[in-house]
């Protein structure tokens, strides 16, 4: 095979970047699925909630999930969605990284996205696509991962408990009533989450709350108001977990 052969198997349909925008409605789910190419999911406004076999990871604005080739997954939507998904050939995706993971969204790589987005197609056999393909993935490798992921439990009983805890993170309820309403002791999830997780469940629902509450921020949301949407009675609190966890203040997050 010529090197032109094995780089047109490596782009597929002879381009190198593909994009897609679409508005979704507030709940849309987009089934389990998984794709040839690396995928930039990215949002403008609400917040996309991405969920694999191991992990889930949310998206506001300013930050962008990045999805190797063949990772199944599907989508939920909070609140109304404006996607913009760019599709990245094999090839030229070869520098990125093979795990998912949220990257943070510069201002120029956020115009560079939506200016591909304009264009719809990069073709590498023209010069000026093949230029803004290569600033791409600079600027995706040099983009700052975003801490912004949980690891799911296998176990169902685990599971049922991480499912209700993300949908509804300020739920006053105590660990010992979310674990009889998923149907094990207390003890029993407090062994099955380190396992199965890494995290103690105690940590694990501390991180779920101030994941939702990073996603809050980033929907412009105040920061009390974000405390109270993700579980915190007290802001000061939640300054102080939320910096513990991300290293930032939650208004420095927002920005």
């Amino acid at each position: 095979m010529s090197v032109a052969d094995a780089v047109n198997a490596q782009l597929g349909d002879g381009y190198c970047v593909r994009s897609a925008a679409t508005t979704y409605p507030d709940g849309w789910r987009l089934d389990r699925h998984d794709h040839p190419w690396g995928q930039l999911a990215f949002c403008n406004s609400g917040v996309m909630r991405v969920v694999s076999d191991a992990a889930a990871w949310l998206s506001p604005p300013t930050r962008a999930i990045w999805l190797p080739a063949g990772v199944a997954h599907e989508i939920v939507m909070k609140g109304e969605v404006a996607s913009r998904f760019l599709y990245i050939a094999p090839l030229q995706a070869a520098p990125l990284p093979r795990d998912p993971r949220v990257l943070e969204v510069v201002p120029l790589l956020r115009e560079l996205i939506l200016h591909i987005l304009r264009i719809r197609m990069l073709d590498p056999k023209r010069p000026e696509h093949d230029r803004l393909a290569g600033l791409l993935i600079d600027l995706l490798v040099e983009a700052r991962p975003q801490d912004l992921s949980l690891p799911l439990p296998r176990d169902r009983r685990a599971l049922a408990l991480a499912e209700r805890v993300q949908a509804a993170p300020a739920e006053p309820a105590s660990l010992a009533d979310l674990a009889r309403h998923a149907g094990a002791s207390l003890r029993t999830l407090q062994r099955l989450f380190p396992a199965e997780t890494g995290l103690t469940l105690e940590a694990w629902r501390q991180k779920a709350r101030l994941i939702a509450g990073a996603a809050s921020l980033s929907a412009g949301a105040p920061v009390t108001a974000a405390a109270l949407d993700c579980g915190y009675e007290s802001p000061s609190a939640f300054i102080t977990a939320f910096k513990r966890q991300f290293g930032v203040t939650p208004g420095r997050f927002r920005t």
